[in-house]
């Protein structure tokens, strides 16, 4: 029974957040990721293009998201589901961290808007 403890768990950050990959391949996962991602106030992810599906739902704080050029703001306890070929910016105003548990195939990219290909390793 794969189990993966939060000592198992590895951190990367980009763009000014944190990620904390939990489930992937290489902790047992065959066809999906989970992770933490951890989003500091002031923090604006550029926007990105992803190539799969993503499930986002914030456990804490709340973020401005704007998916396919519409903005709304997410709250505590909200879920976010993100097709594939969506184009998503998330952008912190409040004066704390936002926290999230994202969900998604694994094999996740995402494309900035410089063309850019983004293969997380959280993802992967």
């Amino acid at each position: 029974m794969p189990i993966v403890r939060p000592s198992d768990a590895v951190t990367h950050e980009i763009h000014g957040a944190r990620f904390v990959s939990y489930a992937a391949p290489r902790t047992g996962s065959r066809q999906l990721c989970a992770w933490r991602g951890e989003i500091p106030a002031g923090t604006r992810a550029p926007a990105h293009t992803v190539s799969h599906e993503e499930i986002f739902h914030l456990l804490d704080g709340e973020l401005l998201v704007t998916l396919d050029g519409r903005t709304e703001r997410v709250m505590a306890g909200d879920t976010l589901i993100v097709h594939a070929g969506a184009t998503l910016t998330v952008e912190n105003h409040a004066d704390r961290t936002a926290v999230s548990w994202v969900t998604a195939p694994v094999g996740l990219r995402a494309r900035l808007a410089d063309g850019t290909v983004l293969s997380p390793p959280w993802a992967n």
